[in-house]
């Protein structure tokens, strides 16, 4: 079974994309990268170790970007801004310009060094906040450049790419993880972990997901 590694931050949709990997090659066939890239809350960080840990998956590593604050600004890594979207803005303030690509030509540097050339990312253009690159274009894209940037068959896999909220949690629930994701994991702004503050538009996101699967199956 070839391995595969897993662009993990601790939340909703990268931990449903962990199991989902160790569901189909096992657990010692996963590694997973977190990135400490200065976000308000470095809790995010001591879940994804802690989640990884007790997956028992065949490595987990944490890759410091701190030099990334220094060269954009974002409610996400700005605690004293208000999260928020401005009228006539492009995106919500939470946007962090060119996060995935950061991440993913990252996660492609160490996964080559470690013969791995599969790439797992939770990212998703159907319930999402309009970033750009949560789009498959910019995921195929991405997949392109790497490969001819490093002259190697990267595949990124990008397994909610076109599920809604209420799709993936139906997803974590086949995979027997609902209750796990749902209690254990960061999505919320606020730095809430489980269902949050209730409040902050991804915490609103995640709820009204949930709420619709949980509708469906009653």
């Amino acid at each position: 079974m070839k391995p595969i590694l897993v662009v993990f931050s601790g939340g909703q949709d990268s931990t449903t994309c962990l199991f989902k990997a160790i569901a189909e090659r096992g657990a010692e066939n996963v590694h997973a990268v977190t990135f400490n890239y200065g976000q308000r809350h470095a809790l995010e960080v001591k879940l994804a170790r802690e989640i990884a840990e007790e997956q028992h998956i065949a490595s987990f590593k944490v890759i410091t970007v701190d030099w990334y604050k220094d060269i954009t600004h974002n409610a996400l890594m700005d605690s004293s801004e208000t999260i928020g979207h401005e009228p006539g803005a492009p995106f919500p303030n939470t946007f962090v310009e060119g996060r995935n690509a950061l991440f993913l030509l990252t996660a492609a540097i160490y996964a080559k060094s470690k013969g791995i050339y599969d790439i797992m990312i939770g990212v998703g253009e159907a319930d999402f906040s309009g970033y750009p690159d949560c789009r498959e274009a910019f995921v195929k894209s991405m997949n392109q450049t790497l490969n001819l940037a490093m002259d190697c068959e990267f595949v990124i896999h990008a397994p909610l790419q076109h599920m809604t909220k209420a799709e993936t949690w139906a997803l974590a629930d086949r995979l027997g993880k609902l209750d796990y994701i749902r209690t254990r994991t960061l999505t919320c702004y606020e730095g809430i972990p489980g269902d949050g503050c209730g409040k902050c538009p991804s915490c609103k996101l995640r709820a009204a997901g949930l709420k619709a699967y949980l509708d469906s199956r009653a």
